[in-house]
């Protein structure tokens, strides 16, 4: 598959699947681009303190902090970056995660949930380097597309056992 399918087929999961798979979709998946290993490879030079205080009880608080809440955060996370354009990839994919998550709650957009899910597949491409002609032929990308699929349309998984 390629990797525009892929996008597109993302999108599609996203626009047919129910409130309450959207919602768990999202849960799982914010929370698991906001994990704590992350934020480790971040230089103290990166964020202020009071940035990188409030980026960490965002992302532990990621399911429970409102919407006003998490746009202060990130307020304090955006005033608080020190450096220009070489931020910290992990920090850069939670903080855009955080945003992502802020916005689908405040506004209850599903294309918030589409751009979580591209950054978990980036995540995941910047762990194994996916080829964009064949994105799931490693384990790791195939596994993140299983996933997404089976949180936004829970019947894939018994339609292929009835195949």
């Amino acid at each position: 598959m390629k990797y525009s399918e892929l996008e597109a087929d993302v999108l599609r999961l996203i626009v047919a699947a129910t409130e309450g798979g959207v919602r768990a979709f999202g849960e799982e998946t914010v929370t698991r681009l906001v994990r704590p290993e992350l934020l480790r490879g971040a230089d103290e030079d990166e964020l202020t303190d009071e940035a990188r205080s409030a980026l960490t009880a965002a992302c532990v608080n990621v399911l429970t902090i409102s919407s006003a809440e998490l746009h202060d955060a990130l307020a304090i996370i955006y005033d608080g970056v020190l450096v220009e354009d070489d931020l910290d990839p992990g920090v850069l994919t939670a903080i855009r995660a955080l945003a992502h998550w802020q916005s689908y709650l405040e506004q209850n957009r599903r294309g918030e949930l589409y751009e979580l899910a591209i950054r978990s597949l980036e995540d995941i491409d910047h762990e194994v380097s996916a080829d964009l002609d064949d994105i799931l032929a490693t384990p790791e990308m195939a596994a993140e597309y299983e996933r997404i699929r089976r949180l936004l349309d829970p019947g894939v998984g018994q339609e292929r056992g009835t195949h």
